[in-house]
């Protein structure tokens, strides 16, 4: 027999007399972890200790009191050892007199196995469905930026403009915050794509202990009496990374680490370390917190995407898994530390090089604009607010611009006019810039190698194979006019 039999009474909700039994047959016991000399009387699977959750042994009597019988009941209960255990339970009952212990006939089945199977079914399905959502995601945020790159451009671009030009205090404390607020806009544009998709980070020299006290500052911890947050900087190297993508791994980890305490005790207390591992040649950044830490289990799973340890609908699983992704774009690692008494510390290791300074050869000496000047440039850019600033910067640095609003023009043109360089969009209507450098190979093929394409996420695209295939220079919108000149004076060389 592979049911466990029980035969005995149960006391009622609230009493502080214990249950009776008559009858447990070796399957109960070995389901409830009993040894199998022990006495039936010493069998007790429906004591109010062997229930999880509390409020699930008041339900099961009242059902057996009202109904007079369970059929399939589910319950999660605890064996002998603690351990947890899933059974279902089909149950007949005597009425109880007033007050009086409820006498039953018990059926009992492990299912333990049955529910890890159906939780995982049920998991892998939500994943499936979280994917999709995330694929959807993708392609929305990939047409989202490109419509919010363009009008981002057109404003850096002409505040930039504004900026060079004689202004009193008033108006160019107002221009600082129009260049400030879009760039801002810009970054969120850019992690919105890093958490949907990888996408090209923009890396540069940065302070690690810099990017830690920014972060910070934006959680604004003053503002949460029962958290303590403490700080304790090394002495740090430079790290060739993106700033904006290690603070997004650090607003992870510290989101995470005031969930934990939080959530465990309504307070604690996180640590953010920053030190130099000269052995390694890395630095090393960890948040510490102490909370109830991460179980053994779920840390060989916590990097994986869709997995978290938070109810449902209060984490998605992608948090970690974007850290753990940005930390290898870096060449460097996270791994977490938890030992068996609690508390959890992320450390995350990032190289002081990177992985794409080593095949990156000496920046080469960029001439001065005046040694390009008189150049003649085609401008190939639909957003017409945004050509406009572009081609009076050009016209400024000294170059001569002609201006075509999409690639069918633009195609039109290079085949009656010898251009030094062409500035192009890549997503245009009719031709778009991919089409249009193919026709410019073909007719001019001395041309090709002078093309810049503008444009907004690239990443996983068409697009971005083409640019790699080609070795034609690029800038993502939104640009600042100062780069752009720059790649015209490389370019031009």
């Amino acid at each position: 027999m592979h049911e466990g039999v029980f035969i005995g009474a149960l006391a009622p909700a609230g009493s502080d007399a214990g249950d009776t039994t008559l009858a447990a047959n070796p399957h109960l016991k070995l389901i409830f972890g009993y040894a199998a000399d022990a006495p039936d009387t010493s069998v007790v699977p429906f004591a109010k200790e062997r229930f999880i959750d509390a409020d699930a042994r008041a339900t099961f009597l009242e059902r057996l009191a009202t109904d007079g019988a369970v059929t399939d009941h589910l319950l999660r209960m605890r064996r002998a050892s603690g351990s947890p255990v899933w059974v279902e339970v089909t149950a007949r009952a005597r009425p109880a007199r007033r007050g009086g212990a409820m006498r039953i006939e018990a059926l009992v089945r492990d299912v333990s196995e049955r529910k890890k199977l159906d939780d995982q079914s049920r998991d892998i399905y939500q994943q499936i469905l979280q994917s999709e959502k995330m694929a959807a995601l993708g392609h929305t945020i990939s047409g989202v930026a490109h419509e919010l790159n363009n009008p981002l451009a057109t404003i850096l671009s002409w505040a930039e403009r504004l900026s060079e030009k004689p202004l009193d205090d008033t108006a160019k404390r107002g221009v600082g915050v129009i260049l400030g607020e879009a760039e801002r806009a810009a970054r969120i544009v850019r992690n919105l794509l890093t958490f949907a998709r990888k996408r090209q980070s923009t890396r540069a020299l940065i302070d690690v202990n810099t990017v830690v006290r920014e972060t910070l500052a934006l959680r604004g911890h003053e503002r949460m009496p029962t958290l303590s947050v403490t700080t304790e900087f090394g002495e740090l190297p430079q790290v060739f990374a993106d700033a904006h993508q290690i603070q997004q791994v650090l607003l992870n980890l510290v989101i995470n680490a005031e969930q934990a305490v939080l959530t465990a005790n309504g307070r604690g207390a996180l640590m953010i370390r920053t030190r130099h591992d000269v052995e390694r040649d890395s630095v090393i950044l960890e948040v510490a917190d102490d909370g109830p830490g991460v179980p053994p289990d779920a840390q060989t799973r916590i990097f994986d995407p869709f997995f978290t340890t938070k109810e449902v609908g209060k984490g998605t699983g992608l948090g970690l898994t974007v850290a753990y992704a940005i930390a290898q774009e870096h060449g460097g690692r996270i791994r977490v530390e938890s030992p068996a008494g609690g508390g959890a510390t992320f450390v995350v290791e990032l190289p002081l090089s990177g992985t794409e300074t080593a095949a990156t050869p000496p920046r080469a000496m960029v001439p001065p604009m005046d040694a390009v000047r008189g150049a003649s440039v085609l401008l190939v850019e639909d957003e017409h607010a945004l050509a406009d600033a572009v081609a009076e910067a050009l016209t400024d640095a000294g170059l001569k611009v002609d201006r075509a609003g999409d690639g069918q023009e633009a195609l039109t043109r290079v085949r009656n006019v010898a251009y030094d360089l062409v500035i192009c969009d890549l997503k245009m209507p009719r031709i778009d810039g991919m089409t249009l450098y193919r026709a410019i190979a073909a007719v001019t093929p001395s041309l090709a190698s002078r093309v810049i394409f503008v444009t907004g996420d690239v990443a996983g695209t068409d697009a971005e194979r083409f640019l790699e295939e080609t070795g034609c220079r690029w800038l993502a919108k939104p640009f600042r006019l100062s780069d752009l000149l720059r790649a015209v004076r490389e370019t031009l060389a």
